[in-house]
């Protein structure tokens, strides 16, 4: 592939022992395939995202070297512009979830030339009110174990550093009552969690549950009853797998649906791709095919 104009937003924070190394890595790929070429470093929270709608119409290829939270800022910045670019993702965080769901190298380098020798895949992106995720959108446990997460913790173990924090949130999570509207059909109850997924993993660990695409133009829609510290792990660990309309009696209702409204009897702090900064209640649907998304072949 061979782009005229291409820019490349790099986070100077994540993976910061690597970071030098990652450039090294992608650069001298990247470079032949673009005429011209922008390189910006983020400084700062939100400029990822006003990166992109500054300059996003302008490009044919907008790369980002990070991990998901700078993602979800590009995917922020790209998603409302009417001229969309192709979007490549070089994974340079902890985590790197959405990435390993398009199968894209874990290391920067084969992620690079996986990329510019690869193909134009059409990705699905959900919007919730006037935000926008690409992995996924999450209240309850996985909201908390966010906001609970120790940046020491994160720093030194990784992916690993995820789930201490939710194993320790999973004591303190007190169900609550939700009501959500989905695709025509109504339900209520009480949940420790709901997930709302376009992506295949979070913290690294592929989701057992079935169905998940990013082009399909439907969510996978986890409902988490049961708190119990056994049935969260279970989910982790891939020990069971739940299958459509599973009976309540497991813990976990999984339901697929392209449009939902989640209201609940309390405000919510709503987790999208790891980044928690809105509240419920939320009206969410598929925008179906709406970035164009650089995968290996």
């Amino acid at each position: 592939m061979r782009w005229k104009k291409g820019m490349l937003i790099y986070n100077k924070n994540a993976g910061k022992d690597k970071l030098e190394r990652n450039l090294e890595g992608c650069l001298p790929v990247l470079a032949p395939h673009i005429d011209e070429f922008l390189i910006l470093q983020t400084k700062q929270k939100g400029d990822a995202c006003r990166y992109c709608l500054e300059y996003g119409e302008e490009m044919n290829v907008v790369f980002v070297l990070g991990g998901d939270g700078t993602v979800h800022e590009c995917v922020n910045g790209l998603s409302p512009l009417q001229r969309r670019p192709l979007f490549g993702i070089l994974p340079g965080g902890t985590c790197n979830d959405f990435s390993r769901t398009l199968k894209i190298p874990q290391k920067v380098r084969q992620a690079a030339e996986a990329l510019v020798n690869g193909k134009v895949r059409p990705i699905d992106i959900g919007k919730s009110n006037n935000d926008y995720f690409s992995n996924f959108w999450g209240v309850g446990l996985i909201s908390d174990a966010s906001n609970n997460i120790d940046e020491q913790e994160k720093s030194r173990f990784g992916k690993i550093g995820y789930l201490l924090s939710a194993v320790r949130t999973i004591g303190e999570n007190a169900p609550f009552s939700y009501k959500l509207e989905y695709d025509g059909n109504f339900i209520e109850g009480e949940a420790v969690m709901i997930l709302v997924l376009n992506g295949c993993f979070i913290g690294t660990n592929l989701l057992p549950f079935p169905m998940i695409s990013p082009d399909d133009g439907l969510f996978g829609v986890a409902i988490l009853e049961n708190a119990s510290l056994g049935a969260f792990l279970e989910i982790i660990a891939m020990k069971r797998s739940w299958t459509e309309n599973m009976s309540s009696d497991s813990g976990v209702t999984y339901l697929q649906a392209g449009t939902l409204t989640i209201e609940s009897k309390r405000p919510l702090d709503v987790d999208m791709d790891g980044e928690n900064y809105r509240q419920t209640p939320s009206r969410i649907k598929v925008l179906a095919h709406h970035l164009s998304v650089l995968t290996p072949n």
